[in-house]
């Protein structure tokens, strides 16, 4: 988000708050004769000037914790009209989770009902199917060795900007088809980097403000359209049809490709960055992922499969970490159907009213210290059998791929993926963080590092 489009969007919420009735409260009168406990706590009016100005300044992240610090597990936010309420902590989040469509909706974000989108994710799935799975490796791994071998012997490269490269062509192979990855791989992706830009938190909830990026979304996800349309490869798939006879339609067929690339490629690229970042700076982490890709290499040799790949817990584990520390998803998001009670850790008790939107922030949830112990350190054995924080917490303490009804179906592309990349890297190469840790790019949707992460490597054969 550029300053221009921040101050704009600041100066709009002034003027409109301005006007607005000022009330922070524990709870609130209503005129809907079903809802017989308190509401949640409010924050709108003058309030809200000082959570625009911490959002401004320090970030998403920050924003959250200080709501959460002041009101507890449960507030609502009144922003221009609608009312947003957080449940933060597993103990309020089982019904955001579980509950029925009829009741907690999923429509924000997919502009379509759930009976269309299950069958959706039907038409396209097949790409995360385990059997599928095992697959994909030794192309993961062709794409990988073929990329790398041009970076030579030793020197220095941006660790984030190359994992995003070569998880183009990754995706490009496993996930779109061979015609795309051969012909038409760099416009494909110019294109989809103009959609990917327009992923701010301002377009979550105002997806159509007519700004630079969302026209420049508009204009690419057209030529999408274009060019997905003549691929042989997702003949298939064009060819779909729903369980009432209906023909899936081009703009449809756009929408799916795109939404499985960004899962593949974009969260995959932050995810791979964030899990490098740590293990590189941190010096017991890095030796005990080495450790075990030695002990591993002398028990299945040189290889790496889909089988191979399931034994590596200390990796594993430290993806898991970084990804609670820095969730692709730091926000999900529900629409209310029918009014429902939850119950804080605090005791209070607050009825959600029907018409809402909650939020499960995921960025607040994975650092609750009575959860996770010393929650801002990167500790991967925090998930280790004698530990297990996430399991100890209780359901719903770690989301980063959702859960419950709506728990994201490439979870396990995802670890594959990146413990390909990681495995190989460590295998091949010495790394050396060189640039100071990053921050977070909070502007964006996803919270990726912020600038360049610059990374020295000389290439080694590990024994």
């Amino acid at each position: 988000m550029d300053l221009a489009t921040s101050a704009l969007w600041v100066s709009i919420a002034i003027c409109s708050i301005t006007i607005a009735v000022t009330k922070i409260g524990r709870g609130r009168t209503t005129l809907d004769p079903t809802i017989t406990k308190s509401l949640p706590p409010v924050v709108n009016g003058i309030a809200l000037l000082a959570v625009l100005r911490t959002l401004f300044i320090h970030g998403i992240r920050a924003t959250i914790g200080n709501l959460y610090t002041k009101f507890g597990s449960v507030f609502t936010i009144n922003l221009f009209g609608s009312k947003i309420t957080f449940l933060i902590g597993p103990e309020v989040s089982v019904h955001f989770f579980q509950g029925i469509e009829s009741e907690i909706s999923q429509e924000i974000g997919y502009g379509t009902d759930i009976t269309t989108r299950n069958e959706q994710n039907r038409f396209c799935v097949d790409a995360l199917k385990p059997s599928k799975l095992r697959s994909h490796v030794d192309p993961m791994l062709q794409e990988l060795e073929g990329y790398f071998e041009k970076c030579g012997q030793e020197g220095v490269i941006d660790l984030k900007h190359e994992l995003d490269q070569v998880l183009m062509l990754i995706s490009g192979r496993c996930l779109l088809g061979k015609e795309i990855r051969e012909k038409m791989l760099d416009k494909f992706y110019t294109l989809f980097h103009e959609v990917e830009d327009s992923l701010t938190f301002i377009n979550l909830f105002f997806p159509y403000i007519p700004i630079p990026a969302n026209r420049r979304r508009d204009r690419a996800r057209i030529k999408l359209k274009e060019i997905l349309s003549k691929i042989d490869a997702l003949q298939k798939l064009i060819d779909s049809k729903y369980k009432d006879g209906r023909s899936i339609t081009e703009d449809e067929v756009t929408g799916l490709m795109i939404g499985l690339v960004f899962a593949g490629e974009h969260t995959s690229s932050i995810s791979s960055a964030w899990t490098g970042v740590y293990l590189l700076n941190d010096a017991k982490c890095l030796t005990a992922a080495v450790e075990e890709q030695k002990q591993i290499m002398k028990k299945f040799g040189r290889q790496i499969d889909y089988h191979v790949l399931l034994e590596m817990y200390t990796l594993h584990s430290s993806i898991k970490e970084a990804l609670r520390l820095h969730p692709t998803a730091p926000m999900l998001l529900r629409k209310v159907r029918k009014h429902f009670t939850v119950r804080s850790k605090e005791g209070y008790e607050y009825e959600i009213p029907a018409g809402q939107t909650i939020v499960s922030p995921t960025v607040r949830n994975h650092r609750i210290p009575y959860i996770y112990k010393d929650p801002e350190v990167y500790d991967p054995e925090r998930f280790g059998p004698e530990r297990e924080e996430d399991k100890v917490g209780g359901k719903f303490s770690y989301t980063s791929f959702s859960g419950g009804r709506h728990a994201c179906p490439g979870e396990a592309y995802g670890y594959i993926q990146i413990k390909v990349i990681w495995s190989y890297l460590l295998r091949n190469y010495e790394l050396k963080l060189i640039s100071p840790f990053p921050k977070e790019e909070w502007s964006k949707f996803a919270l990726k590092p912020q600038g360049t992460v610059m990374v020295s490597y000389k290439r080694r054969q590990l024994a």
